[in-house]
Parts: C-alpha cells; sequence; structure tokens
C-alpha cells in the first residue's frame, strides 16, 4: 500500500501556525489576569473603606441607641407628670424622643445596606482571586505547550514519517498532560484556594473582634486561624506529594505506602489507618509502583473525604504473577449503581486500571463501609510492555 510522499515543510506551517495561536492565548489570559489583578486592588480598597464605614456606623448608631433609652426615659417622666411641665416642654421633649428614633432607623438601615454592600465585595474579591489563580494555572499550562510545540515536537517530526501518526502522538501527550493540570487545577481551587480567602476574611474577623469583644475572645479566634493555616499548609504539602512522593523511587512502595499511610493517620486523628503487607517486599518496575501508589492513595481519599470513616484497612499482596491491594473503610458506604460518570477519582482509577490490564470491584452499600479490590497481572502488564 502506497503512502504520500511526507511534507515536513507543511508541517512546520501547521507547527507555527499553532504556536503563533498559542502565544496569542498566552497573551490574551496575561492580559485578563492583568485586569483581575487591578480589579482585585479597587475591590480591596473600597471593601477596606466600607469595613471602616460599618464600624463607625455600628459606633454611631451604639451612641444613638442610649440617646433614645433617655429620650424615652424622658418623655416618660414628662407624660407622667404633665402638669408640672409646660406646654414647650412636652412638645421638646416628644420632638426630641421622636428625632432620635428616626436617627436611628436611618442608622440602622445604613448599616444594613453597608454590610450587604461588605459581603458583596467580599464575595467579588473571591471571584476575582479564583479567576487569577486560574489565570496564572492556564499562563503555566500554556507555557508548557509552547515549550512542547517548539522543541519537543519539532525534534519528534525529524523521526516520524507519518504526518497523521505525529499529529496522534502529540494529542494524546497534551491530552494527557491537560487531564492531569484539570485535576491539579480542581484539588487547588477546591483546597489551599478557598482555604487562604477564608484565612484571609478571617484575619479581618480577628481584628474587628479584638476591638468589639476584648483580647480574650480575640485569642479564641486567633486559635482557630491557625487550625486553617495548618490545614492549608497540609492540602498544599499533599498537592507537592501528589505530584511525585521522593521515597516511591527511593525505598520502592511498601515503604511509602508505609511512611503515607502513618502521616494520613497522624494528621486524620480520628480516623484509625492500618496497614498490612502479605507477600514480598521487592521492588517493582516504577510504572506500577506509582500506579499502584496512586490507586491506593485515591481510595484512601476517598474514604476519608467522603465516607467519613473511622477505621480503614490497607492490604497489599506481590507475588510473580500479580499485585493484588485491598482498601476497606467502615464509612457511610455508597450505592455502588448510583456513582455518576462525573466521580472523578473512580474514573480515573477505572482509567488508570485499565491501562494496566488489571481489574478493580467496588463493593459498597449505603451505611455499610466500602471495599475496594485491585488486582494486576504482572507478566501480562511486562508483554503489553514489550
Amino acid at each position: 500500500m502506497s503512502k504520500k510522499k511526507f511534507d515536513s515543510k507543511l508541517l512546520d506551517q501547521i507547527l507555527n501556525n499553532m504556536i503563533d495561536t498559542v502565544g496569542n492565548s498566552k497573551d490574551e489570559i496575561f492580559q485578563i489576569g492583568e485586569q483581575c489583578r487591578k480589579d482585585f486592588e479597587s475591590i480591596s480598597e473600597e471593601l477596606k473603606e466600607v469595613k471602616i464605614l460599618v464600624l463607625k456606623i455600628i459606633d454611631d448608631g451604639d451612641k444613638l441607641d442610649a440617646q433614645v433609652r433617655l429620650a424615652r426615659k424622658r418623655l416618660s417622666e414628662v407624660s407622667q407628670n404633665f402638669q408640672k411641665f409646660s406646654e414647650a416642654e412636652v412638645r421638646d421633649a416628644y420632638e426630641k424622643a421622636h428625632q432620635l428614633q428616626m436617627e436611628l432607623s436611618m442608622n440602622r438601615q445604613q448599616e444594613k445596606l453597608l454590610r450587604n454592600r461588605r459581603d458583596d465585595l467580599e464575595r467579588r474579591l473571591i471571584g476575582v482571586q479564583e479567576t487569577i489563580d486560574r489565570a496564572d494555572l492556564l499562563i503555566s499550562q500554556v507555557s508548557v505547550v509552547m515549550t512542547y510545540l517548539t522543541s519537543d515536537l519539532k525534534e519528534m517530526g525529524q523521526a516520524l514519517e507519518d504526518a497523521q501518526l505525529k499529529q496522534d502522538f502529540g494529542l494524546k501527550i497534551i491530552e494527557a498532560q491537560e487531564e492531569e493540570r484539570k485535576r491539579l487545577s480542581r484539588e487547588i481551587h477546591d483546597g489551599p484556594a478557598q482555604m487562604l480567602a477564608n484565612v484571609m476574611m478571617r484575619s479581618d474577623l480577628i481584628e474587628r473582634v479584638y476591638n468589639e469583644r476584648g483580647a480574650q475572645e480575640a485569642w479564641e479566634e486567633i486559635k482557630s486561624f491557625k487550625k486553617m493555616v495548618r490545614s492549608a499548609l497540609y492540602e498544599v504539602r499533599r498537592i507537592i506529594y501528589d505530584l511525585r512522593p521522593m521515597a516511591l523511587d527511593d525505598l520502592g512502595l511498601i515503604p511509602t505506602l508505609r511512611k503515607y499511610l502513618q502521616t494520613t493517620e497522624e494528621y486524620h486523628k480520628s480516623t484509625k489507618i492500618s496497614f498490612i503487607n502479605l507477600g514480598q517486599d521487592c521492588r517493582l518496575p516504577s510504572k506500577y509502583e506509582v500506579s499502584l501508589f496512586r490507586l491506593i492513595q485515591e481510595s484512601v481519599q476517598n474514604a476519608l473525604k467522603h465516607a467519613n470513616a473511622s477505621e480503614i484497612q490497607v492490604k497489599v499482596e506481590i507475588k510473580d504473577e500479580r499485585v493484588t491491594a485491598v482498601v476497606k473503610d467502615n464509612g457511610k458506604g455508597f450505592d455502588v449503581n448510583e456513582v455518576k460518570s462525573q466521580s472523578f477519582g473512580i474514573l480515573g482509577m477505572k482509567e488508570r486500571i485499565e491501562l494496566l490490564h488489571g481489574v478493580i470491584s467496588i463493593d459498597s452499600k449505603p451505611g455499610a463501609g466500602a471495599g475496594i479490590l485491585i488486582q494486576i497481572p504482572l507478566v501480562s502488564l511486562e508483554k503489553a510492555n514489550k
């Protein structure tokens, strides 16, 4: 079967067009990020001014409230003993009480409007910060794609004789990278980004508590604030660890799993995590170890985040022909038939298992915990990768 002649100039032209398009997209994302930063600064300044006004209006309201109480007391005295006071004094007492009551009502209305404005600005600030974070992440992703297009893909093109093969190969790599970055983006957005936004809001709350309620209550808020910062730090470290656990290359699967589960148990003090190694404590090829670690890690995290489990048990058995891993928990369980395709964790596990030519089975029902069985045939994997 004859093949069309490979036109490297045409492919280079296509690549150059792709690079120009990606470069322009990067510039547009950068402009969006810069505009969001300006908006962030502007909203922050306005929020600071509104907070000052809220504190002032509250203080004014407290003073007015005290004056209203005194005026009512005066009016009550005049009403009960009106024969002792002149008509002008009675009228003055009534008008003063009425005027102060009107001012207090206006003060309360202004306070409500300012509080609503403050809450709206805080929500906008969080949204703008999320947009900034996404823009920064996209710029980083686009930079990787630019590097890939300008170097790796061009060098690879010299060795490929079929343009379609090159296109398919490049798209597969980019697709895999983008899926991993989407996962990281979701984790950063749902974890550290949200926590840091809360940290910013809580820091303002501590200052206000200190001014309004005193040092003791402010100290209690600081304790809670420290826990929040510690949680954010843990999430950042976990995400970094998720990228690539160093111990996996140095020590292998079993020691890395044992250390990971021990550290996870120390952080989640309400959950007991046990680890049992039934088979050989031997090294596997790197790609097997990484995949098995990720599968067990995802299973444990699901039990912690979604099942509210107090006990998790992990068993691993390495034999010559296969690896078997079992993760059980006593959490709230779920209906396996109702797990949606949008469940990225389980979907990702199934896809990874398919790449390893293995099988995964999930046994769970509401109120009865969950069990995950993973089996990977080492012989089949070795043959498949030859």
